[in-house]
């Protein structure tokens, strides 16, 4: 339970305990039997304190917030009659004091229910009953505006992460490198030429028209990959030290779109692969009924290359975005070795 829902008992405690209890007292307080009248009240303020410390910090998060309406309010009401009968008693050590300050003794229960005793119970459940359904209306309307509040953000954030994903993809130096290499590949009149500006021209259809929805279907996410490896592989005409394993068994799978490429895009940018010695790049994505895996591994220069510089605001960028769009369904992992990068993903879809 965090500070912020102790801090809402404690004022709901002290708000319906003071409308209850404390102006009562002030107001008509039978002070020619003030034991009687401030020991009632106390065992009142004690019901009060116990309503609505389980209806804010046990019923409401863990019943009504949880979509469990109607066991809520079974819940509730159980606690209600729980407390009057305790705060009723007749056998508790209070009931002589509450049953004097009300003017009622003992003896009148013993021919059973009376609808005087029905009234009693009434009238003993109506602090208790305000309370439960007091705290309970002002802590769902600060739910409702918590979550409207945190859509907002949401919808913000996921706003500006899109712009910065569109921006950090659709970016010069990409561009430009992969203009440069078919444009080689033209002067050389290759065949590969208008396959490769094919490729070229279907990454920004889908980074500029389909990545608009929420969601894409996973073998569009993956034909992206795929065409942005097989630009990166035109650096070198003798070939990278690149393996690339992309599963397309499934996929009609929905997944928010531009969630891979910034791992594979680091993995080309840090690894040095155009080093054919020690330059190297694995990939790996898998996946399952339900789950989606990828695994990027790639290596590392031995010099020039300070600490960290492998992830950068952009895996950050992606980090935030999966904690938006997949909180408590993906697991991410990145590990900087001595002489290797390696991330692991796993989204919950």
């Amino acid at each position: 339970m965090n500070l912020r829902l102790q801090k809402n008992t404690l004022l709901q405690i002290l708000f319906w305990g003071s409308f209850w209890v404390l102006v009562p007292t002030l107001l008509v307080g039978d002070w020619g039997n003030a034991d009687r009248f401030l020991i009632r009240n106390l065992v009142v303020l004690a019901g009060i304190c116990l309503v609505v410390w389980a209806n804010m910090e046990l019923l409401l998060p863990r019943l009504f917030f949880q979509n469990k309406q109607t066991a809520y309010l079974l819940a509730g009401l159980g606690l209600l009659v729980f407390v009057v009968l305790v705060m009723e008693w007749d056998a508790a050590p209070w009931a002589d004091y509450i049953q004097r300050a009300q003017g009622r003794g003992r003896a009148g229960n013993r021919g059973g229910f009376s609808p005087k005793d029905w009234m009693r119970y009434l009238s003993g459940a109506m602090p208790y009953f305000t309370a439960w359904i007091g705290s309970a209306l002002v802590e769902i309307a600060a739910y409702t505006r918590r979550k409207e509040k945190e859509t907002a953000i949401l919808r913000s954030e996921k706003l500006e992460s899109e712009l910065k994903f569109l921006k950090s993809q659709v970016n010069p130096h990409f561009l430009f490198n992969a203009l440069n290499n078919i444009y080689t590949l033209s002067i050389l009149k290759s065949d590969a030429a208008p396959e490769n500006l094919l490729k070229l021209s279907a990454m920004l259809r889908y980074v500029l028209y389909d990545c608009k929805e929420a969601t894409v279907p996973l073998g569009k996410e993956i034909e992206y990959l795929r065409h942005f490896i097989a630009l990166n592989m035109l650096k070198d005409s003798r070939g990278l030290n690149v393996q690339a394993e992309l599963d397309e068994s499934r996929p009609n799978l929905r997944i928010a779109p531009m969630l891979f490429i910034p791992f594979v895009e680091n993995a080309f940018k840090h690894s040095k692969v155009e080093d054919l010695v020690n330059g190297w790049i694995h990939i790996q994505l898998k996946t399952e009924e339900e789950d989606v895996v990828l695994e990027v591994k790639n290596s590392l220069p031995k010099s020039g290359f300070t600490k960290n510089e492998a992830g950068g605001i952009g895996l950050e960028n992606v980090r935030r975005q999966l904690e938006l769009l997949y909180p408590g369904l993906h697991e991410l992992k990145i590990e900087q070795k001595e002489a290797a990068f390696e991330v692991y993903l796993k989204i919950q879809l």
